[in-house]
C-alpha cells in the first residue's frame, strides 16, 4: 500500500479550474466517504479551498490514476482538464506535502495561517465520514503538530506581506491598541475590504466606509458592523477619523490638503494616520506636510513589504527543516506500523491453534479419556503446530546455505540466547 497526495492549486490551475473541481463545505463529507468507497482505498480525506482542492489516500499501489479519475467523474469533468494541472505525491513526498501546506510553506501567501485551519476542517470532515484510520489520522495529527512548531519557533507569521495588512501594522505601531481608534475607510474594492478583516482583528469596533456607490458600502460595513458613507460626507466627517485608509479608482485625488488642514484643527491638533493605497493617489501629496498629518503611500508601504518577504523566506527555510524532521519520524513510525501489522497476524495464528487444540482437549475430557492423557497430547500437538513453521525456514535456510537467513533465524527465535544462559 501506498500514501498519496494530489491535487491543483494556485500555482497549477487558473480560478475557473479550481472553481470546478472543488469541493464545497456542504459536501465535503459525502465526497470523502464517495471517494473512500472505491476498490483499493482504505483512508481518505480532502481538502478544499479557494486557492487548492488535495486528496489524501491510504491506498493500494497503482490507484493514482484511478482517483484522478474518480474526481473528474465526480465533478462531471473530462480527466484531460484535470490531467493538465494535476500534481500528485507518493509516500515521504506526500507526508512532506502536507506538512508543507498545514505550515503555510506552500500557501500563495507564504506563513498564511488560515490554511491550517482548513486542514484541521478536512480533517473533521473525513473523521466524520468515518474515512480515517491509523495512518491518516496520524499524518494530519502530526501536520498539525509540524505547522504549530513552524509558527511558534521561526519568524513565519510576524511579518505584514500584503499592503492591507502592512497598513493596519503600521497604525497598531502607531496607535498601539486599536480597539478605541475611529477608522475611516474610502473604497470599497478587495484592498479595503482585506483592510476592515484585518482591522476587526485588531479589535477596531468603530468603522465608517465612504464609497461612490452606497449599497456597495453598506454592505461592507455590515459586515464589520460599521456605518455607511457616501464621497461628499468625507470632508463633514473626516474630523471624527484617527486613521483614514483609501483606496479607490478615481482618477484625481478625493482628499485634499483644506480637507485635511481644517479636519485637523477640529481635532484640537490630535494626530492623525492617513494611508493612501491608491493607484493614482486618492490623497494629495501635500497632505503630508501637515503637522500632526502622517501621510503614507503604497509605496512606503511596498517597501515595508518587500522586506518582510524576504524576513519570510528566511523563517520559511527553517520551517523546511522543522518539517524534515518530522517526516523522518513519520517515516519511522510508518514502518513500525508493518512490524505491528505483523504481531498481530502471528499473534491471531497462534491463538487460533491454541483454541482449536484446546477445544478438541475439553472434548476429550467430556468423553473419558484421562486428564494425563489428554495434557500430554495437548502438549504435544501445541508444540508441533507452533515449531512447524519455523522448522521448516530453518530446514530451507540450511539446505541453501543461506546462513545469514540462518542467523537472522536464530536470532528471532533467541536460540543463542538459550545457549548463552
Amino acid at each position: 500500500m501506498a500514501l498519496y497526495a494530489f491535487g491543483i492549486n494556485h500555482k497549477t490551475a487558473s480560478v475557473s479550474v479550481r472553481e470546478q473541481v472543488a469541493f464545497s463545505p456542504d459536501t465535503l463529507v459525502d465526497a470523502t466517504r464517495a471517494l473512500q468507497a472505491n476498490n483499493g482505498v482504505h483512508e481518505a480525506a480532502i481538502v478544499s479551498t479557494c486557492n487548492r482542492t488535495e486528496i489524501y489516500c491510504h491506498a493500494d499501489d497503482g490507484l493514482a490514476e484511478n482517483l484522478a479519475a474518480w474526481w473528474a467523474n465526480y465533478h462531471g469533468l473530462p480527466q484531460a482538464l484535470l490531467n493538465d494541472c494535476l500534481y500528485q505525491y507518493q509516500d515521504n513526498d506526500a507526508v512532506r506535502h502536507l506538512m508543507r501546506v498545514a505550515s503555510g510553506l506552500d500557501s500563495l501567501v507564504l506563513g498564511e495561517p488560515q490554511i491550517l485551519g482548513q486542514a484541521k476542517q478536512a480533517y473533521a470532515s473525513a473523521r466524520a465520514a468515518n474515512t480515517l484510520g491509523t495512518i491518516l489520522d496520524r499524518l494530519f495529527q502530526q501536520a498539525f503538530s509540524v505547522a504549530k512548531r513552524v509558527r511558534s519557533e521561526t519568524e513565519i507569521g510576524a511579518s505584514a506581506v500584503s499592503v492591507a495588512y502592512a497598513a493596519v501594522n503600521l497604525a497598531k505601531h502607531i496607535f498601539g491598541s486599536l480597539d478605541k481608534s475611529r477608522v475611516m475607510l474610502v473604497g470599497a474594492g478587495e484592498t479595503i475590504e482585506l483592510v476592515a478583516q484585518h482591522l476587526a482583528e485588531q479589535g477596531v469596533r468603530q468603522i465608517v466606509v465612504a464609497n461612490r456607490t452606497v449599497p456597495r458600502a453598506l454592505e461592507l460595513a455590515d459586515r464589520f458592523h460599521g456605518e455607511a458613507l457616501t464621497l461628499s460626507q468625507i470632508p463633514e466627517r473626516m474630523a471624527g477619523a484617527d486613521i483614514v485608509i483609501s483606496s479607490t479608482a478615481a482618477p484625481l485625488p478625493i482628499i485634499g490638503t483644506g480637507m485635511v488642514s481644517a479636519a485637523l484643527a477640529e481635532r484640537k491638533r490630535a494626530p492623525m494616520l492617513l494611508v493612501d493605497l491608491a493607484v493614482p493617489r486618492d490623497i494629495e501629496a501635500q497632505v503630508g506636510d501637515l503637522d500632526d498629518a502622517y501621510l503614507y503611500t503604497v509605496d512606503d508601504l511596498q517597501g515595508i513589504v518587500e522586506q518582510n518577504v524576504a524576513s519570510r523566506q528566511e523563517a520559511a527555510a527553517e520551517g523546511e527543516q522543522i518539517i524534515a524532521d518530522y517526516v523522518v519520524a513519520f517515516e519511522g513510525w510508518l514502518r513500525g506500523q508493518s512490524a505491528v501489522d505483523t504481531i498481530r497476524s502471528y499473534r491471531q495464528l497462534a491463538e487460533e491453534t491454541r483454541d482449536e487444540l484446546l477445544e478438541r482437549a475439553l472434548k476429550n475430557l467430556q468423553s473419558g479419556v484421562s486428564p494425563e492423557q489428554v495434557l500430554n497430547e495437548l502438549a504435544y500437538k501445541l508444540t508441533n503446530r507452533l515449531i512447524h513453521s519455523p522448522t521448516r525456514a530453518l530446514t530451507d535456510a540450511g539446505q541453501a546455505g543461506e546462513l545469514e537467513k540462518l542467523n537472522l533465524i536464530r536470532d528471532v527465535l533467541g536460540l543463542d540466547l538459550i545457549k548463552n544462559g
